[in-house]
């Protein structure tokens, strides 16, 4: 029973013991809980005591600032409409004044018109106290008096106007020759274009002599295949690494030219080489003639123009005539045709194709003799021109009788392209030459600093020392030089002389 009693006991007194002392600490632990709710609880209602009166402070803050500013708001727009009212009454008193002045205007208005008024009503009775005058003095009315005034009037201007219009006519007889001078001139001065000298060979370069030997080749079968392929005459002689291509025409001379050319530089020489070469060439020239052909169109706006005849004026390119280029003077020509058709009154598209093809007989592959202007009329006939091209194109050296405008047009240009200074070799050489002359002659005088043949040797203009030449000295001086020049030079026209005398002051601002 004893241990009984100590086996059960002994833990159920443990087991009460441990719920007690759990018990205990349970209430312990609550309590301590309590006090530290209770303690946050407190410092939180501080907390939030202490934000309130923070929050009060500060909307009394605001309230203060927006109360300030409600009353500085207030002051300066009590003071802006102080300021308002003040320009307002000023304003009033303004317009009163002025309406005051008006009043006292408009009754001094009144009063004068008043006063024109009766002025009026006197001067309309003395008018027709005179009117009846006057008619009784003359013996007319007044609507008969109106007639014959205007009558005399109409007779006076009809008298004026025909001898304005005889002076007109004097006039205009006087200046008809001046004006077509001047308009031929300025035509002439548009246009320029580059000379290039005409020969009939050309002159190909070799890298050494004994390229001579292999371009005659074995008993020269080379040199007779090229003769032959490309009818030219192919001269070597002593020049040194030089061989010479001579032809009348100009197209086989450029084939023969371009394919020795490329011979020399492939170094393979013999006949099959040759005449591959040859062919090639050919090719590549009917293209750049047709190329030619087509771009001289384009830039002339020329348009409707066959292969034939782009072909024939193609040619004119590798042709040319007293160092023009025909094709060059060609163009010029429509330029110039174009230029003077617009002045006189013709119609420039015809004036300006008849031109550019005027020399296209020059272009058409022919074995005679014939004359280029009728070959030209022939090809264009045949592809299909305007009878007025066609007969410009006959006509441009009088071969033919000029039909129309248009054909005498084109024959003026043509004179101008070929004869204008400077377009040929032989006139640019005495061109130049006359110029010099003119520019010599003037410096030769005493107090000439510089002088300049201008407008193609029409005038010359002499800067003269202004210290050395005086007013009546420089008239005296161009007197001079302009005898001079008519006694030493001969020139077509006349040479203006103009001495420009000046004096320059030059300072500097620094």
């Amino acid at each position: 029973m004893r241990n009984i009693a100590l086996f059960v006991i002994i833990p159920l007194a443990a087991v009460i013991l441990g719920w007690f002392i759990r018990w205990l600490f349970a209430r312990f632990q609550l309590s301590s809980t309590e006090q530290k709710a209770e303690r946050v609880l407190q410092e939180a209602l501080k907390e939030a005591e202490a934000k309130k009166n923070e929050a009060l402070l500060e909307i009394q803050d605001r309230q203060i600032r927006e109360r300030n500013q409600l009353e500085r708001e207030t002051r300066e727009r009590r003071v802006e409409l102080q300021r308002m009212e003040r320009r307002l009454i000023q304003k009033e008193e303004n317009f009163e004044k002025r309406q005051v002045f008006l009043e006292n205007q408009e009754r001094g208005l009144a009063n004068r018109e008043k006063m024109f008024l009766d002025r009026e009503q006197a001067l309309s009775l003395e008018q027709e106290k005179w009117i009846k005058e006057l008619e009784r003095i003359s013996g007319l009315s007044a609507e008969e008096a109106k007639r014959l005034l205007v009558q005399s009037l109409e007779n006076e201007a009809l008298h004026e106007a025909q001898v304005k219009i005889n002076l007109i006519e004097q006039e205009a007889q006087v200046t008809a020759d001046r004006k077509a001078r001047e308009i031929v001139v300025a035509t002439i001065q548009r246009i320029a274009t580059d000379v290039s000298s005409e020969v009939t060979v050309s002159t190909v370069s070799l890298p050494n002599d004994e390229m001579k030997g292999r371009i005659i080749g074995r008993e020269g079968r080379n040199i007779r295949t090229l003769e032959t392929l490309t009818g030219v005459d192919v001269i070597i002689d002593d020049t040194p690494e030089a061989v010479v291509i001579s032809c009348f025409d100009p197209v086989r001379k450029e084939i023969a030219r371009v394919a020795l050319e490329r011979l020399i530089s492939d170094g393979r020489i013999h006949p099959a080489r040759i005449e591959e070469i040859v062919q090639k060439v050919t090719k590549e020239v009917s293209q750049t003639i047709y190329e030619e052909g087509e771009k001289v169109l384009f830039e002339l706006g020329i348009h409707n123009m066959t292969p034939e005849g782009i072909r024939a004026l193609g040619r004119l390119h590798y042709r040319t005539s007293y160092g023009q280029n025909v094709l060059a003077h060609s163009k010029e020509v429509a330029l110039i045709a174009s230029a003077l058709a617009a002045e006189v009154g013709a119609e420039v598209a015809v004036c300006k194709r008849g031109a550019l093809l005027h020399d296209i007989g020059k272009g058409v592959e022919s074995n005679g003799e014939s004359n280029h202007a009728e070959m030209g009329m022939e090809l264009a006939r045949k592809i299909g021109e305007d009878p007025r091209v066609v007969n410009a194109i006959g006509a441009h050296h009088n071969d033919v009788e000029p039909l129309s405008l248009e054909a005498t047009v084109v024959q003026i240009a043509d004179a101008i392209s070929a004869s204008r200074p400077g377009a040929r070799r032989e006139t640019l050489d005495n061109f130049l030459k006359r110029l010099e002359s003119l520019e010599k002659i003037a410096e030769s005088f005493a107090g000439v600093d510089k002088a300049y043949a201008i407008q193609a040797g029409r005038e010359v203009r002499i800067i003269v020392n202004n210290d050395e030449v005086d007013d009546e000295g420089a008239k005296g001086l161009a007197k001079s030089i302009a005898k001079k020049i008519e006694g030493e030079l001969r020139y077509p026209g006349r040479i203006k002389v103009t001495i420009i005398r000046e004096t320059r002051i030059v300072e500097y601002a620094r």
